[in-house]
């Protein structure tokens, strides 16, 4: 006898806690959905793409990985985790700083759309393919990734919005890209997202006292799921050596480029945020991209130089450029309309400068398989 889950953190299948959110709907806050329904180069988008291409994939080559990895995600250890308990601390919502509670309800929107964007893309090749390695790994992330969302909604609920999860599955812009984009970007994003993650909550272990909402205490969970995902592109990838050679070298670098610089500049648009988890976004920034960097070697042959003077001025130039670009936006005629292209062309000329910075080249290991060690 099947006995249905009362809470997403038992679900099973991304269905299952799926269809426990639909019932939540009803609560959930406009103001929060239209936030997330937003379609910006700094908001998280909705992916779609080639799923013949994907069930078409044969894991032969990295079987004894592949094997090993899914008998790790099917054991499961992360069920029941991703729900409040007795460590959930009563946070005075009204008494909050208004500054900090506008970019940390900003921060939880985005993180869950992000969240619940790959939910949406897995759960889709699940329901499209025939292929039972890929099917198979797909649901098994889409439920994390389900699990994740509804936690961040729980969240955000106490503080009276929540997104409504079924809107956007519906109504948000998708955006489609080829399989390999879609390995490079994801690859990044579940790798970037464990060493976010797990730097706040190293940070927070440290220093308590700067604890400021009791979600992260879960973020070491958390991260462990996006470091699995991670390995699971990593072997998807592993599968095919044209996807991380010749060519292609230079779609890897664009990624990491991307990836890092949209790190950076949304990170900047929450000073109030970082202030009160007591980090400085620059030091953050340098310490999840030496992370995020060092996992990368077991899949991509360069890195970017971190080091590099061009660098970090590169990034103050992209951000700035940015919050020109915002202020212009708020303006209107022609003198605003000047001030917008002129802040468009130096962000352009900033991530230029950043994507023709020389990468490191390294050997990369015959397998791909990591051990979080952070």
């Amino acid at each position: 006898m099947n006995v249905q889950a009362e809470h997403t953190a038992d679900a099973t299948t991304a269905e299952e806690s799926l269809a426990l959110q639909a019932e939540q709907a009803k609560f959930d806050s406009k103001a929060a959905t239209d936030l997330a329904m937003q379609n910006t180069l700094l908001t998280p988008r909705f992916y779609t793409t080639d799923f013949d291409e994907l069930d078409a994939i044969d894991v032969s080559p990295v079987r004894e990985d592949w094997d090993a990895l899914i008998a790790q995600m099917v054991a499961d250890p992360n069920k029941g985790h991703f729900r409040k308990n007795e460590d959930w601390d009563h946070i005075d919502w009204e008494g909050m700083d208004p500054a900090l509670k506008k970019e940390f309800i900003d921060f939880l929107i985005s993180s869950c759309t992000a969240e619940f964007s790959g939910c949406v893309l897995y759960k889709e090749m699940k329901r499209r393919g025939s292929n039972s390695d890929i099917t198979q790994l797909f649901q098994l992330m889409a439920r994390d990734e389900a699990r994740h969302a509804g936690f961040i909604n729980d969240a955000l609920r106490e503080a009276g919005v929540a997104v409504n999860l079924g809107f956007l599955t519906q109504k948000k812009k998708y955006t489609y890209f080829r399989p390999k984009f879609i390995y490079y970007a994801t690859y990044l994003s579940e790798k970037i997202g464990y060493a976010r993650y797990i730097t706040i909550f190293r940070h927070l272990e440290a220093h308590p006292e700067h604890r400021f909402h009791p979600i992260f205490k879960w973020f070491r969970e958390w991260c462990n799921d996006e470091f699995s995902h991670g390995e699971a592109f990593a072997l998807l990838m592993k599968t095919d050596p044209k996807l991380t050679s010749g060519r292609n070298i230079w779609w890897i670098k664009f990624f990491l480029t991307a990836v890092y610089a949209t790190m950076y500049v949304r990170d900047h648009q929450r000073p109030a945020f970082h202030a009160a988890l007591g980090v400085d976004p620059d030091w953050y920034a340098h310490e999840v991209f030496t992370k995020t960097s060092a996992l990368s070697t077991q899949i991509f042959p360069i890195t970017l130089d971190i080091e590099h003077p061009r660098w970090a001025a590169g990034l103050k130039k992209l951000q700035r450029a940015n919050a020109d670009l915002a202020a212009a936006k708020e303006g209107r005629g022609p003198g605003a309309l000047l001030r917008r292209l002129g802040a468009q062309a130096r962000a352009a000329s900033a991530f230029v400068g950043l994507y023709f910075i020389p990468a490191k080249r390294h050997k990369v290991p015959a397998s791909p398989r990591l051990e979080p060690v952070y």
